[in-house]
């Protein structure tokens, strides 16, 4: 006979940091113990995913948990696994949900379990893009990695100390790339960059931006390769990866491949049960799917971008804990008979590296133009760029801003004010911020 079902009033589906901040939010509003349950597939409370990028790597004083629980990136509360059975939270970790059924409002675990809801908040996240999901010869091979996950993140840090000072290859040019390109070069390891776009982070950087972050990190003793991809490894008899094959012919050494060539949002259990649009699952300004009692925050939702009057998907750290907090937010109203505001989210999206920090806000759309000092060589580099569309400034790029000029870049993006001479942006620079 099997098991009966484990019921809960709310059930959040995924562990990472939009279901930390999700469970903070039901704290707050009230939540009755055994009410809430958390199914996560890792084996640790939710925890703010980029340190594993930036703090988890540094040579010396690395964050490790439980200093990084959420809600402690946004300067919260730290959640450790004490506050959840404190508030009558169950985390089920170690957890994988294998088959959800919305009709019956039925999860099932890889082990079997079957667990039925009244409210299901979706918080799946992605999943990184594989080299071996293009079956790229050797791509099998032992310490070719990839970052989504502490447990990653340990297998980073151990291969990092059983090739101390080696040789690593970074396969792709975006946020991963760049993040860990400055990690393994503070530990030391002789670093090459391969991707096959004409400049770094092409999704969101101008080659004028670029032109500064790749001066920079050659002048660091990073390698930049472009204009190429890996279509090979090789290994030794240990299965160990000892040479990356490039599609241009050459051949890099390596004792570590780290690949970020991108995620996909986990949305595969829930096809044909709820309207998708993007890639994602199609949410309200609620963050409510198109199954009553079905929300879908972070990587997975597709929500009216209110700003551009459009739907959008925002894969990004701020947008998984904001969007946590409005879905709680609207059902603990939606109960009591009251209402919220709709969303209004002003994208934002941010990176440290080495001495290196960067904010933007809005949208990259329009004509770009470029102010201050981009000069890779300068000891106190400051410029960005502002994004002009239909004569009004829609988006703003910031590289060594203070807070004070990082409030007044969001303040612009979000205002767009009217700019009649592009001129103008490049002379005053962040004085036009300044003034609005």
């Amino acid at each position: 006979m099997a098991a009966e079902a484990k019921h809960f009033k709310y059930v959040i589906l995924g562990g990472g940091v939009a279901a930390g901040y999700a469970a903070r939010e039901f704290g707050k509003q009230g939540v009755k113990p055994g009410e809430l349950a958390i199914i996560s597939k890792e084996p640790v409370a939710p925890y703010e995913r980029p340190a594993l990028s930036k703090g988890y790597l540094f040579p010396q004083n690395a964050a490790r948990l439980p200093g990084f629980h959420t809600c402690v990136g946004s300067g919260g509360e730290r959640l450790l696994p004490e506050w959840y059975s404190e508030k009558g939270i169950e985390l089920i970790l170690s957890t994988e949900i294998v088959k959800a059924d919305l009709a019956s409002k039925t999860l099932t675990s890889a082990a079997g379990e079957t667990f039925t809801y009244e409210i299901l908040l979706i918080a799946t996240g992605s999943s990184v893009i594989k080299l071996t999901d293009f079956g790229v010869q050797g791509a099998e091979s032992n310490n070719i990695l990839y970052l989504r996950d502490i447990t990653d993140a340990d297998k980073l840090v151990a291969a990092m100390q059983a090739k101390k000072n080696g040789k690593a290859v970074v396969v792709g040019g975006g946020y991963i790339g760049l993040e860990l390109s400055a990690a393994l070069k503070i530990n030391n390891f002789d670093v090459t960059m391969v991707y096959p776009e004409p400049w770094c982070m092409p999704r969101l950087f101008t080659s004028g931006i670029a032109h500064f972050y790749e001066g920079y990190y050659a002048n660091k003793g990073i390698n930049i390769v472009k204009g190429t991809v890996a279509v090979g490894f090789d290994a030794d008899a240990n299965g160990d990866v000892t040479a990356v094959k490039l599609k241009d012919g050459r051949v890099l050494e390596a004792d570590i491949v780290i690949v970020g060539v991108g995620g996909r949002p986990l949305t595969a259990l829930f096809k044909g049960q709820v309207a998708e649009e993007k890639g994602g699952l199609k949410t309200d300004a609620f963050f409510e799917t198109s199954v009553p009692g079905v929300y879908a925050i972070g990587d997975v939702a597709t929500f009216p971008l209110k700003l551009y009057n459009e739907q959008r998907r925002v894969e990004h750290v701020d947008h998984a804990r904001k969007s946590a907090e409005q879905a709680v937010r609207a059902i603990k109203a939606k109960e009591s008979g009251e209402s919220v505001a709709e969303y209004d989210y002003l994208p934002y999206f941010y990176s440290r590296s080495f001495d290196l920090a960067w904010q933007f806000y809005g949208d990259n759309a329009g004509d770009d133009v470029l102010f201050g000092d981009n000069d890779p060589a300068s000891v106190k580099p400051k410029f960005g760029s502002y994004w002009v569309k239909d004569g009004k400034v829609v988006g703003v790029f910031l590289e060594g801003g203070s807070a004070e000029e990082n409030q007044a870049i969001a303040r612009v993006a979000k205002s767009q004010p009217a700019v009649a001479d592009v001129e103008v942006l490049k002379t005053e620079g962040l004085e036009f911020a300044a003034k609005v």
